[in-house]
């Protein structure tokens, strides 16, 4: 899809007769408790402020006990307890994970590894993609819940599917094979292009004919599958899923057209499962499920990929699905959340572009896999800081409500910091220069840099409009095909202010490498030409494991030996070395003039110190001014009403200890935090929200 085909973003409604509100609740799993339980809970829910919660995710088999059997009688009564009670339904397609019955019946819809083992049935998510016998049967699971709710005023939205690819990303079956066929066919036409593409030449991997193709299977224990034909079977499996999810998407639209429709991503600062800009549009709004990274990045880290969510949804309203009120179950240590943790979190998402906040889930389970996941009503029950924590929470979105949150867009920032999911796949491979750089860590660093100097970027999907910011920052952009290599010349040839670090625009869309020296189709853009990199570790005794600046960054992992500067370029930092290196004295940080703009070249991985520490000369070589009133002990965030000019300002503490701060406008919420006049104290893990 291009920037301009996406679906028209509707928001779910309110139930009749309510005013539209935050939406507040989670994952709720009635079929996991007896009844008597559901009162306990609805009465809990609305103590709480909840008023919406997901249902039937993983409840296929309830609902279809048996072929063509079909049981809405729970149902039923628990979508109708709910919404007496005020309490909207995000209902499932249920077809997250199919019963034991199918896949007895018909164990070809289980899906294969890369060595061609099956994966069995015992967890969830162990379909084919492109199975025609699931999908039948999940197309007619979808037909019989839309034909039996497409009525009922409770149920706002449909939740379809759930976390596509989670498990699933990858299959190497039967059906894969023809369904990959197909799919290069369709893109490339001819098998000759197919071979270009794959550059077949190489290791006598030539192709006759698209019958030939086959998925990226086991090919021996240290081998090196091909690079073009990886990137693209993790394209085809982004699409596999993708159409799987529009099947779906259409045979509930078509029976209940006036409800929306969406899907859980899982948009991380790790996550690069599938190509969720591409998914975004092809959802009516856009939905994310998001887990705290454990430490001092916890913060940081759930900014940036609330941020990266906001692009994807191109500023319209999204919809946090899932995050998690204290620990999850599924790393090797399952840390807890900080007091204040849990309304922070929460609040930073919605700075970010949220307006709605879910968890999973609402009661925590008593069995299962997940018994030990974090929920609203934990184990300890009603009386338990956790509850009183959500109950704190809902009350806080109620009052932004109230104030006029809704209808408010994250405020545009001046600086872009670009994120391309085809630039981490290519630089995944294992035969790169180096194992430790991939593409998705550079976006965070540079994030997280911004902010230590007062600034709050935007992280965008490539495929936005990142040439319309004042600074647009390129972190490793691997991939630069023709069109955005286009587009990176006229911005900056246009007036525009370009970042651009190592590994950015080594290779094409094909990942063909950009000939003539790094980075290949913008040398005279950034004004420098790269002749190799020069990798740095420790695995072997002697190796350089680091490089110093004469700024005084220090460069880990990799950097660029530049071999040659433009005409009208100017070299901001040097590297410092022993002589013999050939590495002492040579350019490190360039900055070079092009057309109406200018760019600054970073060649090499300095992580987040050594970004904040080269921020002030790079970003002053820009001509790019920080506000005077920017604090890097806060995060700064605002919500615009661009109607009124209406504006919310959020204030995150970034560290350990109290911050002070002089603020204009009325507090309307606080958490952690103290106002004496028109001075704020917000303590470790508080935030403050200012109404101007």
């Amino acid at each position: 899809m291009t920037m301009n085909q996406r679906r028209e973003h509707r928001w779910p409604r309110p139930l009749e007769g309510r005013r539209a509100r935050i939406w507040y609740g989670g994952d709720y799993n009635p079929d996991q408790w007896p009844e008597e339980v559901w009162d306990e809970d609805v009465r809990l829910m609305v103590k709480a402020g909840v008023n919406l919660v997901s249902v039937g995710i993983f409840s296929w088999a309830k609902i279809e006990p048996r072929e063509d059997v079909y049981d809405f009688g729970w149902l039923d009564r628990i979508i109708d307890n709910l919404g007496k009670a005020g309490i909207a339904v995000d209902l499932a397609s249920a077809t997250a994970s199919p019963p034991m019955w199918l896949t007895q019946a018909h164990p070809e819809v289980l899906w294969k590894d890369y060595r061609g083992d099956v994966c069995q049935p015992g967890a969830r998510q162990h379909w084919r993609p492109t199975s025609p016998v699931f999908c039948e049967y999940a197309l007619k699971l979808c037909r019989a819940m839309a034909e039996h709710y497409k009525d009922n005023p409770y149920v706002v939205a449909w939740h379809v599917g759930n976390e596509y690819g989670c498990h699933n990303r990858f299959d190497y079956s039967e059906d894969a094979e023809r369904a990959f066929q197909d799919w290069c066919e369709e893109r490339y036409g001819t098998i000759e292009a197919v071979n270009d593409a794959w550059g077949t030449a190489f290791w006598a991997q030539h192709l006759n004919d698209f019958s030939e193709i086959v998925p990226p299977r086991f090919i021996g224990d240290g081998n090196f599958m091909n690079p073009g034909k990886l990137l693209d079977f993790k394209r085809f499996s982004s699409d596999a899923l993708k159409s799987f999810y529009v099947a779906e998407r259409d045979a509930l639209a078509e029976i209940t057209p006036e409800k929306p429709l969406t899907t859980n991503f899982m948009v991380s600062a790790g996550g690069s499962v599938l190509d969720y800009d591409d998914w975004g549009g092809e959802v009516d709004f856009v939905s994310n499920d998001h887990y705290f990274i454990p430490g001092e990045a916890h913060l940081d880290e759930l900014a940036f990929s609330a941020s990266l969510v906001d692009g994807i949804s191109r500023k319209d309203p999204w919809f946090l699905m899932e995050h998690s009120t204290s620990a999850v179950n599924w790393r090797p240590i399952n840390y807890r959340k900080e007091p204040g943790q849990l309304v922070r979190d929460s609040l930073a998402h919605v700075a970010m572009g949220a307006d709605a906040v879910c968890y999973f889930q609402w009661r925590q389970s008593r069995s299962g896999a997940e018994k030990f996941h974090s929920a609203m009503l934990p184990h300890a029950g009603e009386d338990s800081q956790t509850f009183r924590d959500v109950c704190e929470l809902g009350r806080d979105l109620g009052t932004l409500a109230d104030e006029g949150l809704l209808g408010t867009k994250l405020a545009k920032s001046s600086v872009a910091i670009v994120f391309d999911y085809e630039s981490e796949w290519a630089s995944e491979h294992t035969a790169t220069p180096t194992q430790n750089v991939h593409h998705i860590d550079e976006p965070l660093a540079w994030f997280r840099a911004l902010a230590d100097v007062g600034v709050t970027a935007d992280v965008v999907p490539i495929r936005s409009n990142w040439d319309e910011y004042d600074v647009a920052i390129l972190p490793s952009v691997y991939i630069l095909s023709e069109e955005n290599t286009r587009r990176v010349r006229d911005y900056v040839a246009n007036g525009g202010k370009l970042i651009a670090t190592y590994y950015t625009g080594i290779s094409d869309e094909r990942d063909h490498v950009w000939l003539g020296g790094y980075p290949g189709s913008i040398r005279d853009v950034v004004g420098v030409r790269i002749e190799e990199f020069a990798p740095m570790g420790s695995d072997w005794p002697g190796v350089p494991d680091h490089l110093d600046l004469d700024n005084g960054a220090v460069a880990h992992d990799i950097v660029d030996v530049i071999g040659s500067i433009g005409k009208d370029a100017k070299v901001l930092a040097s590297f410092k070395d022993d002589p013999w290196t050939g590495m002492d004295g040579r350019p490190a940080i360039v900055s070079n003039p092009y057309g109406e703009g200018r760019s600054v070249y970073v060649g090499a991985r300095l992580g987040r110190d050594g970004i904040a520490r080269s921020l002030p000369m790079i970003l002053e070589t820009l001509g790019v001014e920080v506000k005077d009133s920017s604090d890097p002990d806060l995060l700064r965030i605002e919500r615009v009403d661009e109607s009124t000019g209406a504006r919310f300002t959020f204030l995150f503490n970034r560290t350990k200890e109290p911050v002070s701060m002089l603020v204009e406008g009325r507090p309307v919420v606080m958490s952690l935090a103290d106002c004496a006049g028109a001075t704020v104290t917000i303590n470790p893990n508080g935030v403050l929200v200012v109404k101007q």
